[in-house]
């Protein structure tokens, strides 16, 4: 396991590199790990194969909990992500579920599920190994379940969670009620951004109060309402968008604001990364356990490149690690 964790942060990529690798760095393993032969990449597929995920997966929450720095009211973003290549005939592929900590830039945990749908149920397993106190709990639309808004209470730390069609009566009550809201107030929050020949204006309402719906009950911890207003202005013209929360948050728009935009930092910082620095969309690793452990691998990769210092990107810094031990042993010093 050594070996392909060395292997990744060098820029390898599956089963054939860390052999490769094994092979150039021959002495300089010899004399750190003692080893004695090269493993070939049948014997590292089958070594992936073999280890239990959430053993494995214990090592990343491990390691996690090492590198992470609590932020009081970190933001703490729950995200799936189906690996594509590993899709099997009768449809069905490998998706990963991640926590994300927005502050400090780590993958804090991770769930292997075998389908999307069974999201639902991982995000709780996830939530229960993770210390959440104190911090918000995001998730897109799938996980805005009762059980999930339970969860985050339970775990003492509040939550923000999108609200869609999944649950239509719902949506649409909190929808119609939002939408007066804001012809009636102005905006508790605005941000407007020009770049890229683009102006684009944030707008954030929040309920002061959620006596007027019924089934309030059911949500644990449920307070507030919030509406998203995005106004993008481009060449000439101008497109609105606008999407629905439901929140433990007390009325504090600066924060709810920051809260929805920061849950897009798990795919910009974490899938994206995961894709184009990793290649993770093209592996084809699907026999038993060792999708599943080559994704955990890449994660605990990225939180140890996260923290290496310097400025360098992602891909720079496991160029450097190829080109020098030194720069690898200062990627492993945690």
């Amino acid at each position: 396991m050594f070996i392909a964790l060395c292997s990744y942060l060098s820029g390898g990529d599956g089963f054939y590199d860390m052999e490769d690798y094994a092979h150039a760095r021959q002495d300089w393993l010899s004399s750190h790990i003692g080893m004695q032969s090269i493993p070939s990449h049948d014997t590292f597929n089958r070594v992936f194969q073999a280890i239990s995920p959430s053993c494995f997966g214990e090592c990343l929450l491990e390691l996690s909990r090492r590198l992470r720095e609590k932020v009081t009211g970190d933001i703490v973003a729950f995200d799936g992500k189906t690996h594509r290549r590993t899709t099997r005939k009768n449809g069905t592929a490998l998706h990963m579920l991640n926590a994300w900590s927005v502050e400090n830039r780590l993958v804090l945990g991770q769930l292997a599920v075998e389908e999307k749908s069974n999201e639902i149920t991982a995000i709780s397993q996830l939530m229960d190994m993770l210390d959440l106190k104190g911090c918000v709990v995001t998730a897109d639309t799938l996980n805005c379940q009762k059980v999930v808004a339970a969860k985050a209470i339970e775990k003492q730390t509040a939550y923000l969670l999108a609200l869609k069609s999944n649950h239509p009566m719902f949506y649409e009550e909190v929808r119609m009620h939002m939408d007066a809201l804001s012809c009636d107030v102005p905006p508790g929050f605005e941000q407007i951004e020009k770049e890229h020949g683009r102006i684009e204006t944030r707008r954030c309402w929040q309920s002061p109060s959620i006596d007027w719906y019924s089934d309030k009950e059911q949500w644990a911890g449920l307070q507030s309402f919030v509406l998203i207003e995005s106004v993008r202005e481009s060449r000439g013209k101008i497109e609105t968008n606008r999407r629905y929360y439901i929140s433990s948050l007390a009325q504090d728009e600066v924060r709810a604001a920051k809260s929805v935009r920061a849950h897009w930092q798990i795919e910009n910082a974490l899938h994206w990364c995961l894709d184009v620095v990793f290649d993770e969309d093209q592996s084809r690793a699907r026999v038993r356990n060792a999708g599943k452990n080559l994704g955990i691998l890449r994660s605990i990769c990225l939180n140890l490149l996260r923290r290496m210092p310097g400025k360098s990107s992602l891909k720079g810094k496991r160029f450097k690690i190829a080109l020098s031990e030194d720069f690898l042993l200062q990627a492993l010093r945690i």
